[in-house]
């Protein structure tokens, strides 16, 4: 796993979680509890499920993009590439 991309899906989440009904819809789209949520947190899966929930959702994207001060497609491809290790297994 890429820190910087763990990093960047971690002040993602931060985002996601300071208003409620975006942090909810997360949390429905995703079928986890805020628990599990937490518990996962060092899990690719997880971390991949937070940006795709971004590039999901364009206004989200875009929004979270300006407050983090990052391009949207950097979030983007860490989403891709964090999918993509999740998917094949790759060692960290």
């Amino acid at each position: 796993m890429h820190d910087d991309d763990a990093a960047l899906a971690l002040q993602a989440l931060g985002w996601i979680v300071s208003e409620e009904p975006r942090a909810e819809r997360l949390l429905a789209l995703t079928g986890l509890a805020p628990a599990e949520l937490r518990a996962s947190l060092g899990e690719r899966a997880t971390l991949a499920a937070i940006l795709s929930f971004l590039t999901a959702h364009e206004n989200d994207l875009v929004a979270c993009a300006d407050a983090l001060q990052v391009p949207p497609p950097t979030l983007a491809a860490a989403a891709a590439r964090l999918e993509g290790q999740a998917s094949e297994g790759t060692p960290a």
